[in-house]
């Protein structure tokens, strides 16, 4: 075997390695971040079921009943919708975290809470924010598919309700046929923006991975060389 042909082989290999160890390093770091993000999920569902029912309590009979306070049935489904919309994202984050289906079970349950919390608030505008604030906390993940399974259960809940109760979205019994692809735009128009966010981040996070290791096989090269150096020196002095 030629010196050249060994040196290239050497070379391949040294490539190989470090792709390896990027890969590695990449994979670590988003699988951090996915662990981390759905724990913080699972803290931030308890805090809106806990915000529901205050506000099932409080304010949801103002806004469905006039001016008469009663204990209307918005405290439970506040109570027991809210703990069924919980459970299961919450279960999951702790038992599964880091696991694509756990990511995507909370972005349809956190999707669901800015139903319920518009639905709460008699279809007030305000609330709907919500749903851009949700989709901004999905996109700490990382992840854009994510995104879109945000994107289609808010929009198959605007749909379904715009057209059977449209007034627990909307706050009016008989809404413009065009509201739904109103909100449906705005939605999209938010998430094609988080989405080319989630694909920059990704590339960023491979270029540090990639350089990451490239500075590890360095540092080992150097470390081997003087190594190599060192007991070629010892070897000399003891003869």
């Amino acid at each position: 075997m030629s010196v050249a042909r060994k040196a290239l082989e050497m070379t391949q290999a040294a490539t190989e390695a470090i792709v390896k160890r990027a890969e590695a390093r990449y994979d670590t770091h988003r699988q951090e971040i996915f662990r981390t993000t759905d724990r913080t999920f699972a803290g931030l569902m308890i805090g809106q079921w806990l915000f529901a029912i205050l506000v099932a309590m409080t304010y949801s009979p103002y806004g469905w009943q006039g001016k008469v306070k009663t204990v209307h049935m918005h405290v439970w489904v506040a109570l027991i919708l809210g703990a069924a919309i919980t459970s299961l994202p919450v279960g999951l984050a702790w038992l599964r975290p880091g696991e694509p289906l756990t990511r995507h079970v909370i972005a349809a349950a956190q999707m669901l809470w800015s139903a319920l919390l518009i639905h709460l608030t008699g279809g007030r505008i305000e609330t709907h924010f919500h749903v851009f604030g949700s989709l901004a906390f999905l996109a700490f993940y990382r992840d854009w598919p994510v995104l879109i399974t945000g994107t289609l259960v808010v929009a198959i809940d605007h749909l379904l309700r715009g057209i059977l109760w449209p007034e627990s979205v909307y706050g009016i019994p008989n809404p413009e046929w065009w509201r739904t692809l109103e909100h449906a735009s705005w939605v999209i128009f938010c998430v094609s923006f988080l989405v080319l966010s989630c694909r920059r981040s990704q590339r960023d996070m491979q270029f540090m991975a990639e350089k990451g290791a490239e500075l590890e096989a360095l540092s080992e090269n150097q470390w081997r060389n003087s190594s190599a150096v060192e007991r070629a020196a010892n070897d000399e002095h003891e003869r």
